[in-house]
């Protein structure tokens, strides 16, 4: 029996009043590699903050990682989110630190505090994304498909069960999204399970998956067809 690491039945997704999304019902498993695709304004991306809990569920039922979205309290997110690697697509690195300190800032905001375990854990998952040379760098000194790695990695520190990824490529060009889909694929390999909204078709193309399209308020899987 697989295990179910996102589970959301009949829900609504509302930005404000508004109705986003209608009648949900979404199945993730452990280990499986979902796209969410659709076109700008469709929902994807309110569909993932429901997810990490920045807008609140208020309709129909929903668990994340064992959290329940209709329930979850302000002072559980953060908790929620350690659950949850979430990578975005303007990276959202902290500019005035180099990139081991960055990974830095979330291992000590999450409460590790063996400095040993620390370095550790800072070199495995830069290794995983292939910038372990290059932690003493600043930010700006990477181009966009480097610091998406790095995104990618600081989503990954605290071992989540479920990386949630709004539009990763979305401000790469073409051979930079590959690369950086190389390195979600890895992961997924790995058996971590991944979320990827993402409106580049060409990925699907190249490497297929299951796949959740949101069009007119619903959000159904698509049955890719064989090429």
């Amino acid at each position: 029996m697989s295990e179910t690491i996102l589970d959301l039945k009949n829900a609504a997704i509302y930005q404000r009043e508004s109705l986003i999304l209608s009648e949900v019902d979404v199945t993730v498993n452990k280990g499986e590699f979902v796209y969410l695709i659709g076109k700008t304004g469709t929902g994807k991306s309110s569909f993932m903050k429901t997810l990490y809990g920045d807008l609140p569920l208020t309709e129909g039922e929903g668990t994340i990682v064992d959290y329940n979205l209709r329930t979850l309290k302000e002072k559980d997110i953060p908790y929620l989110r350690r659950k949850l690697g979430v990578v975005f697509q303007d990276f959202k690195l902290l500019t005035d630190r180099n990139i081991k300190n960055n990974l830095l800032f979330v291992l000590k905001a999450t409460g590790w505090k063996d400095q040993k375990a620390i370095e550790h854990k800072i070199d495995e998952v830069l290794d995983k994304v292939g910038m372990k040379s290059k932690g003493f760098k600043y930010p700006y000194q990477l181009s966009g498909g480097e610091q998406q790695r790095v995104a990618i990695a600081r989503a990954l520190l605290n071992d989540p069960e479920l990386i949630l990824a709004d539009e990763p490529t979305g401000n790469l060009d073409t051979q930079t999204s590959v690369e950086v889909m190389e390195v979600l694929q890895e992961i997924s390999k790995n058996g971590n399970t991944i979320l990827m909204a993402t409106h580049d078709y060409a990925l699907l193309l190249k490497y297929p998956s299951k796949t959740l399209k949101c069009d007119g308020q619903r959000v159904f899987e698509v049955v890719q067809k064989s090429v």
